[in-house]
């Protein structure tokens, strides 16, 4: 056999063998996870005022348990695990985070509102972190979806908080199953986004004065449904 003869088939074999790989790889590989989104907020009071500011929405931060594309869910007060073979279509805060300015855009009560200071010029800037956002089983089943947001207005110009409030919801699912769990965080989510829209254009004056004096309303927690559990 001459050498090219030999190179010809180390290079048969070689291609074979990446063939094989790919294979095994394709046939042993897990199905890809079934992704989820959840909507904006369309439809609000009618009342909301106008108001004449531009708004950025950082990402809210959030605990590693909670930031990322999985689906979390919690068996006692003090486990964390997540949904097999379920995701969101992108990580949890980030999502959240398009889902307020895409409902603070369809309030249609604001100048702008934008996730950076590139695409806004902000007088104020929405800060927040989101500290609940699993379905839970040890509140009996189906699982109650528990979500809570706490945000702060912060005046762009001087970093001052303007103020600040807790959101919560709490949205039993109508079943054990991925869909149902989904449509209850969407209910959950949903009616945190109506309030804390209303609160963000009510909370500032409407129209922007630069160094204007600060009086920060003492709010309670905005809470629907939640309840401590028992045991």
């Amino acid at each position: 056999m001459t050498m090219a003869e030999r190179a010809r088939g180390a290079i048969i074999v070689g291609v074979a063998g990446v063939l094989l790989s790919a294979c095994a790889v394709l046939s042993a590989g897990e199905d890809p996870p079934s992704l989820y989104t959840l909507t904006p907020k369309n439809t609000f009071d009618a009342s909301l005022p106008r108001v004449s500011w531009q708004l950025v929405v950082e990402p809210p931060t959030a605990a590693a348990y909670l930031n990322t594309s999985r689906i979390a869910l919690a068996m006692t007060p003090t486990s964390a695990d997540y949904y097999a073979k379920s995701a969101w279509t992108d990580r949890a805060p980030l999502m959240v985070q398009t889902l307020m300015v895409e409902s603070l855009e369809n309030s249609r009560r604001i100048v702008g509102v934008g996730r950076d200071a590139l695409s806004v010029r902000p007088a104020y800037v929405l800060q927040s972190e989101l500290r609940e956002f699993q379905a839970e089983y040890f509140r009996d089943k189906p699982p109650s979806v528990h979500v809570r947001v706490v945000v702060r207005l912060v005046r762009q110009s001087d970093r001052q908080i303007v103020a600040s409030r807790g959101f919560e919801r709490c949205v039993r699912a109508s079943a054990d199953q991925i869909p149902a769990v989904v449509q209850a965080f969407d209910e959950a989510l949903g009616g945190v986004l109506r309030s804390l829209v209303a609160w963000t254009l009510k909370v500032a004056p409407a129209q922007y004065v630069e160094g204007a004096p600060l009086s920060r309303p003492a709010t309670a927690d905005d809470t629907s449904g939640c309840s401590a559990p028992t045991g």
